[in-house]
């Protein structure tokens, strides 16, 4: 078996376990209180910290045996198998807006990546290291920090444009956070013989805790945000942060020279227009299913649980026995018709 074959089975096997801790995730966002420390007594969480992990170090050994523009692309199907899995696992059917808005998302970031050229320096250096640490540790921040300001403003009230904004900004900071891991782990692969391991152990930190941050960040996303829309931000964001590194600080650019920039910009235009779609698909679901039975309007000759409840009530108060009012005389049970009550001794 070659190493480009090996290469694509890996990828493949990486796709599959990031749409299974997606899952996973997903599940856990919606079936548990928010906590800060309880998922960590979850073993369903563990599950995914395991899936997650395992993916990541399959598509770093990937990256190592085949080329980036073939092995960044099939990073694209953890978009296109997580629905199908997750409709399958979950008995939830993936509605047609959804599939459109996969299909866009997954062809703008193919696009881009086959359009971006893996020529250049290939790690970077000191210099280039502390400015990506800077400017992502800056973003992360702010789109923590955004995430935070939508919850207090909007609640947890799911369906409006602020906890979407807090999801998509949540996702947002997973997909940078992974994006940088990405390219840090590349160049700790590079000097790990050349650089002496003391040197290392600061960036082999700080990729830890962007890996950590990423896991957090994209955990938090799918509570009130669903499955497509954090799942296709953090797909998203995860390579073109990449490209963007090797683009300004590793001398890559993409193919084709201006003509394959022109077609890259089309290609971003098309996969935000996804991200749109499965945003609006997303909203629409959760408004959907916010209004509760009980506040449905009731139709003739059929009652709400809220409706019954009422009724039951109204049942007990108009039969309860009634406070003695002075000067007031409280009529007994009517005998049934026939008979004579029985006078009382």
């Amino acid at each position: 078996m070659s190493a480009l074959t090996m290469a694509v089975l890996l990828s493949l096997v990486s796709a599959i376990s990031y749409a299974l801790a997606a899952i996973v995730q997903e599940r856990l966002a919606t079936t548990t209180a928010a906590s800060r420390w309880g998922l960590l007594r979850s073993g369903m969480w563990w599950t995914a910290a395991v899936l997650q992990g395992s993916g990541a170090l399959l598509h770093v050994v990937a990256l190592g045996l085949g080329p980036l523009t073939v092995v960044q692309p099939l990073g694209v199907l953890t978009l296109v198998l997580a629905a199908p899995m997750a409709a399958l696992l979950g008995r939830r059917p993936v509605t047609p807006a959804a599939w459109r808005g996969i299909v866009l998302v997954s062809a703008g970031l193919a696009g881009i990546l086959l359009l971006t050229s893996d020529r250049g320096t290939g790690s970077l250096d000191g210099g280039g290291q502390l400015a990506l640490a800077a400017w992502v540790l800056g973003s992360v921040a702010l789109l923590v920090s955004t995430a935070v300001a939508a919850r207090r403003t909007g609640g947890s009230r799911p369906g409006n444009r602020v906890v979407a904004l807090r999801s998509v900004s949540l996702a947002l900071a997973a997909g940078i956070a992974y994006g940088a891991a990405s390219v840090f782990v590349k160049t700790l692969a590079d000097s790990w013989t050349s650089e002496p391991l003391a040197a290392s152990v600061p960036l082999a930190a700080l990729t830890v805790a962007l890996a950590v941050t990423g896991l957090a960040s994209s955990q938090a996303s799918y509570r009130d945000g669903g499955l497509a829309t954090p799942l296709a931000t953090a797909t998203v964001a995860n390579p073109v942060v990449a490209a963007a590194a090797g683009i300004l600080l590793l001398g890559e650019g993409f193919r084709y020279g201006a003509v394959g920039t022109v077609l890259a910009v089309g290609a971003g235009a098309v996969a935000a227009w996804g991200l749109v779609v499965l945003t609006s698909d997303s909203a629409r679901q959760a408004r959907a299913e916010e209004t509760p039975h009980a506040q449905r309007p009731e139709r003739h000759g059929r009652k709400s649980h809220g409706g019954a409840r009422t009724a039951e009530a109204e049942f007990a108060s108009r039969h309860a026995p009634q406070a003695a009012v002075p000067g007031v005389v409280v009529p007994g049970p009517r005998a049934p018709a026939g008979r004579r009550p029985v006078p009382a001794p």
